[in-house]
C-alpha cells in the first residue's frame, strides 16, 4: 500500500504514465550529436566544391591573362610597320609573332623550373621569390645578352639551300615553331620537365623533312642531339652525387661539423663561384663577348680565389654562433644557393630566347628581305616577344614544375640543391670544352635524381651494416657463432622486418614514377615534335596557309 501513490496526485513527466509522450519526443528530435556530425559533413562538401571553384577559377584566370597576352603581342606587331624599320608587316609574321609569344610562355613555364626548382624545394626561396628572381634574371638576359643576331635553323639541323623559296621555308619555319610550343605545353600539363632546345629541334627536323625530303636533315648533327639524352643527365647526376657524398664525408657525417665547415665550405662555395663565372662567360654573355678558353679558365681561377677568402670570413664570423648540427650547416649554403638560381635563370635567358625567335627572326627577316638566310637580325620588338612571353609563362604556370623539380622527385636541402646547381654549371662547362651536346633541362634534372639515388644508397649501405653489425653482436661469445646466430631466431625474425621497411622507406627517396615519366618525355621529345611540326606542315599547305 505504501508503494502506490495517491489517486488525487498530480502527475508529472517522471511518472509511468508520462514516460511514453517523453520517449516519442526523444525520438522525434535529431540527437544534438548526430546532428552535428550531418552539418560538418555538409560544411566539409561546401569547403571542398568552394576549393574547387576556387582552384578552378585560377586556371581560367591564368588561361585568360595569357591569351591576352597574346592578344598584345598580335596588337603589338601590327603596329610594327609604323616604325621605319623598313618591315611590312604582314598577317602571317602576325600570326608568326602570336606563336612566337605563345612558345615563349612555354618556355618560361616549362624550362625555367629547373633554375629555380631545387632552391624553391630545399626551402631556401620561397616560391614567390624564386619567380620572381626567375622572372627578373630571365628576362634581363634575353634583352641584355640574348644577342642582336640569331641563326636562324638551330644547331644546323636541316640545309636551308635545298628550300625551294622564302615562302616554303617561313612556312616550315611556323609549323616548326607552334609544334615545339604544343608539345612543351603538354609536357607541362603532364608534370615533365623537357627540353626546350630539342623540341624546336625536333619541329625543325619534321618541318624540314616535309618541305625539302630526308635528304635535308643533317644526321651526324642529329645523332649526337640523341646521346645529350644520355650523356647530359648522367653527367648531371654522377656530378651532383660526387659533391654530396664530399660533403657527407667531410662536414655533415663529422662529430665536429663547425670545424669541417669551416675548413670544406669555402672551399667548395668558392669552386660554385669560380664555375659560374666560367659558365657565365661561356653561355650568358657569348652574344656580347666572345671570350677565349684563356681568358675563361684566368676568370674562373681569379672569382674562386677571391671567392673563398670572402667565404671563409663570413663561416668563421657565423660558426661563432652556430649550433653543432646538420642544419646549422645548411645554412650556409642558402645564399650561394639563392645566387646560382638567379645566374642560371640569366644564362637561361640569355640562350633559350632564342628557341622562341630563333625561327620567328628567321620569319621576320624572310619576308622582309625575300630571300632566306641562316643569320638573321633580331629586331627589337621580336626579343621583348620572347624575353616578356618567358616571363609571363614562368608566372602563370611555372609553379607546377618547380614544384615536380624541387619538390616531388626528392627530398631537397640546402646542400642537396647547392650540388644540383653546382653540377648544372660545371656539366655545362665540360661539356662545352668537349665539343659534347647537352641539355640544360637534362642535367638539372639529372642532377636531382643523382642526388636522391645516392641517399637511397647510403640508406641502404647504412642499414645491410647495421644489420650485420646486429647480427655479428649476437654471435659473440659463443662457441660456434653460426651456431648461436641460427638459434637467435627472435631476433633474426625481427631483423627481415625492419630491413624491408627500410627497404621500402628508401624506394620512397626518389620517386620512380617521375624518373619513368621524365625519361620518357625527354625520349618522345624529338620525334614527336618533328611528327607534330610535319602534321602542321602539311595542314598549313593545304589550308594555303602562306606568307
Amino acid at each position: 500500500m505504501t508503494d502506490t501513490p495517491p489517486s488525487n496526485t498530480p502527475t508529472n513527466d517522471t511518472t509511468p504514465s508520462a514516460a511514453p509522450t517523453s520517449s516519442s519526443a526523444a525520438a522525434s528530435t535529431p540527437h544534438p550529436s548526430k546532428h552535428k556530425t550531418t552539418l560538418d559533413k555538409d560544411l566539409k562538401k561546401i569547403t571542398k566544391v568552394e576549393t574547387a571553384a576556387l582552384v578552378q577559377g585560377q586556371v581560367f584566370a591564368r588561361i585568360g591573362l595569357s591569351v591576352l597576352f597574346l592578344v598584345a603581342v598580335w596588337i603589338f606587331t601590327s603596329t610594327q610597320g609604323l616604325t621605319g624599320q623598313g618591315l611590312v608587316v604582314s598577317p602571317f609574321v602576325v600570326a608568326a609573332a602570336v606563336i612566337g609569344g605563345y612558345m615563349a610562355m612555354n618556355i618560361g613555364a616549362n624550362d625555367v623550373a629547373n633554375n629555380v626548382g631545387p632552391a624553391v624545394g630545399s626551402k631556401a626561396l620561397t616560391l614567390t621569390g624564386a619567380i620572381i628572381i626567375a622572372a627578373i634574371f630571365e628576362a634581363g638576359g634575353a634583352l641584355i645578352a640574348g644577342g642582336d643576331v640569331v641563326s636562324t635553323i638551330k644547331s644546323g639541323i636541316i640545309d636551308p639551300s635545298l628550300m625551294p623559296d622564302a615562302a616554303t621555308f617561313m612556312t616550315s619555319m611556323m609549323a616548326a615553331l607552334l609544334a615545339a610550343a604544343l608539345w612543351l605545353n603538354l609536357a607541362t600539363y603532364l608534370g615533365a620537365p623537357v627540353s626546350t632546345t630539342h623540341a624546336i629541334v625536333g619541329g625543325v627536323m619534321g618541318a624540314g623533312i616535309a618541305a625539302t625530303g630526308f635528304g635535308a636533315v643533317n644526321w651526324p648533327t642529329m645523332s649526337k642531339i640523341a646521346a645529350s639524352w644520355v650523356i647530359s643527365p648522367l653527367m648531371g647526376g654522377i656530378i651532383a652525387a660526387a659533391f654530396l657524398y664530399f660533403l657527407k664525408v667531410n662536414v655533415l657525417h663529422k662529430v665536429d661539423k663547425i670545424k669541417a665547415a669551416e675548413k670544406w665550405v669555402p672551399l667548395v662555395v668558392a669552386v660554385m663561384a669560380g664555375a659560374f663565372t666560367m659558365y657565365i662567360m661561356n653561355k650568358g654573355i657569348k652574344h656580347l663577348y666572345k671570350s677565349s678558353w684563356t681568358e675563361i679558365v684566368i676568370a674562373g681561377v681569379v672569382v674562386y680565389a677571391l671567392a673563398w677568402f670572402a667565404s671563409r670570413a663570413r663561416v668563421r664570423v657565423r660558426s661563432k654562433n652556430m649550433e653543432n648540427r646538420r642544419k646549422s650547416v645548411n645554412a650556409l649554403f642558402v645564399m650561394p644557393l639563392i645566387i646560382s638560381a638567379a645566374l642560371l635563370s640569366f644564362a637561361h635567358g640569355a640562350n633559350d630566347v632564342a628557341n622562341a625567335v630563333g625561327p620567328l627572326a628567321a620569319i621576320v627577316s624572310a619576308a622582309d628581305s625575300g630571300q632566306i638566310v641562316t643569320k638573321a637580325g633580331i629586331p627589337l620588338w621580336v626579343m621583348l616577344v620572347g624575353a616578356v612571353g618567358i616571363s609571363i609563362g614562368l608566372m602563370l604556370f611555372g609553379p607546377r614544375l618547380i614544384k615536380t623539380v624541387g619538390q616531388e622527385i626528392t627530398k631537397l636541402n640546402p646542400v642537396r640543391a647547392f650540388c644540383v646547381a653546382l653540377s648544372a654549371a660545371i656539366t655545362v662547362i665540360i661539356a662545352s670544352a668537349l665539343g659534347l651536346p647537352v641539355s640544360s633541362t637534362h642535367i638539372a634534372v639529372g642532377g636531382v635524381f643523382g642526388v636522391g639515388f645516392l641517399r637511397e644508397y647510403l640508406a641502404h649501405r647504412e642499414t645491410k651494416r647495421n644489420r650485420l653489425s646486429a647480427i655479428a653482436a649476437m654471435a659473440v661469445g659463443t662457441t660456434e657463432g653460426l651456431h648461436a646466430v641460427e638459434n637467435a631466431t627472435p631476433e633474426l625474425q625481427h631483423m627481415p622486418k625492419i630491413h624491408s621497411e627500410q627497404k621500402a622507406r628508401n624506394r620512397m627517396l626518389v620517386r620512380r614514377q617521375h624518373a619513368w615519366t621524365i625519361a620518357a618525355a625527354w625520349i618522345i621529345t624529338v620525334p614527336l615534335a618533328a611528327a607534330l611540326a610535319a602534321g602542321l606542315y602539311f595542314i598549313m599547305m593545304a589550308l594555303g596557309v602562306k606568307p
